[in-house]
């Protein structure tokens, strides 16, 4: 994996593919103490990308406008210092087609920049790194002897994931101490704020208690119990009833929630935004999205007025939303009663195509499929809220439709990692499907 932003001891030269400023347009200035090398081939396919509408278009002239500022500071050919990491950037002919074997055509760029790395790698006085997203490119490298690497500066170990619960074994005394006093002293300092306890009596498994730990007071507190169902729903586990606290704590601004498919992730984070927006009327606007993927897309290709092109995409958010209003009885009176909010403005569902630079306050949002999403995307979702509103993610790590991320950098992942030492955010991870036997067998065994 490549180390970004720590010092080395011997200077290095990282050479970039296309895909990896496309992922990251800020990337050049994350390698200290290096040589960034661009190749020619990098920048003729900035060219072709930056008419693109959507997120790699952007990329691309983000990272366009950064070298055009950098190259009136020097040659690009020679080298010009970024001060921040200490690094030196400089733009490289790979006309090095005589160091390729016969068979890679010299005329595609991947193998152009693979001659490039070939070439300084058999230079002496430094390493020279080939760094791509593109596996293919990857091993390709490595057959030719090359040095190559993923990009991935925010990386998480996905076994190792912040799972937002915690489990402790305690005396008897203690779990009637919190069922009486409706709080529990917590003397660990390892536990995050808004995390989620599992109290289990040490001689008595059957006696038990769950809690979320209030940062403020550093005590374990009760969940938040409605008096009736929410919009029909009832938790069917202990992960569920986790995730429907934080989803109707007001104090929580920031939710995620990741769990294989049929875990009820989708269903409970609507169910709850119903009952805040329509309920309580906490929020203004219920707001339910997910990505057109890939995210940025325009939706003209297809057929029909904006709400025909969005409904093959958000029909999944329909289902749930028409589940919800017609407490799966009535499916045909529910779509009436999901228009009829639509149209009186209570309730959104779009694409996250047009959400930048957008404001939006007072509303419960929710983005569905978000591990779909790149760091960089998500971070410009949570950015657009605005006071009084509150964000829940939700999505499954391993279930990935985006090239450019994986379960170990997508923006979910990187949401949960960063996000676990905040007050005002909260994450559960569920395991159990409640959806239907045959889909708890098909998540498992398939």
């Amino acid at each position: 994996m490549t180390k970004v932003a720590s010092k080395v001891e011997s200077r290095k030269r990282f050479i970039l593919d296309t895909n990896v400023i496309l992922f990251d347009p800020q990337a050049i200035y994350k390698f200290y103490n290096s040589d960034v090398i661009i190749p020619i081939s990098v920048i003729e396919e900035m060219d072709r990308f930056k008419k693109d509408p959507g997120e790699n278009g952007r990329n691309a002239r983000q990272f366009s406008r950064f070298v055009d500022v950098l190259r009136s500071k020097g040659s690009l050919s020679k080298g010009i210092p970024l001060e921040k990491s200490h690094s030196n950037i400089s733009v490289n002919l790979d006309n090095h087609a005589e160091v390729l074997p016969e068979m890679l055509d010299a005329n595609k760029a991947d193998n152009r920049i693979l001659a490039l790395a070939m070439k300084m790698q058999r230079e002496k006085g430094s390493q020279a790194i080939l760094v791509t997203k593109d596996t293919n490119l990857r091993i390709k490298a490595d057959v030719l002897g090359i040095t190559a690497e993923d990009y991935e500066p925010q990386k998480v170990d996905i076994e190792d994931l912040f799972s937002g619960i915690t489990e402790y074994e305690v005396a008897p005394d203690a779990i009637d101490s919190f069922y009486a006093d409706k709080e529990l002293s917590i003397t660990d300092t390892t536990i995050n704020p808004n995390q989620y306890i599992l109290f289990k009596d040490q001689g008595n498994p059957n006696h038990s208690a769950i809690a979320r730990y209030n940062f403020a007071t550093k005590t374990a507190v009760p969940l938040i119990k409605p008096t009736d169902n929410v919009w029909g729903i009832f938790p069917r586990n202990v992960e569920q009833s986790f995730a429907l606290d934080c989803l109707l704590n007001d104090e929580i601004q920031l939710v995620s929630l990741v769990g294989k498919a049929g875990t009820g992730k989708t269903l409970l984070a609507l169910a709850a935004g119903l009952s805040k927006t329509l309920d309580d009327g906490k929020y203004h606007r219920l707001l339910v999205s997910r990505p057109i993927f890939p995210m940025g897309r325009d939706i003209g290709y297809l057929p029909g007025d904006v709400e025909e092109k969005l409904n093959p995409w958000m029909q999944p958010v329909f289902d749930n939303i028409e589940y919800l209003l017609g407490s799966g009885t009535n499916q045909k009176r529910a779509a009436g009663r999901a228009q009829e909010l639509i149209n009186q403005g209570m309730l959104n569902i779009e694409p996250l195509t047009y959400i930048r630079g957008r404001s939006i306050p007072n509303q419960y949002l929710i983005v569905d499929e978000a591990q779909n999403l790149t760091p960089h995307e998500i971070k410009t979702i949570i950015t657009r809220a605005g006071q009084g509103t509150k964000v829940v993610l939700t999505g499954d790590c391993y279930q990935i439709d985006n090239p450019y991320v994986d379960s170990a950098n997508n923006g979910l992942a990187y949401v949960v990692e960063r996000f676990k030492g905040e007050a005002i955010a909260a994450h559960v991870t569920l395991s159990k499907g409640e959806r239907s036997a045959l889909a708890e067998l098909a998540a498992n065994l398939l």
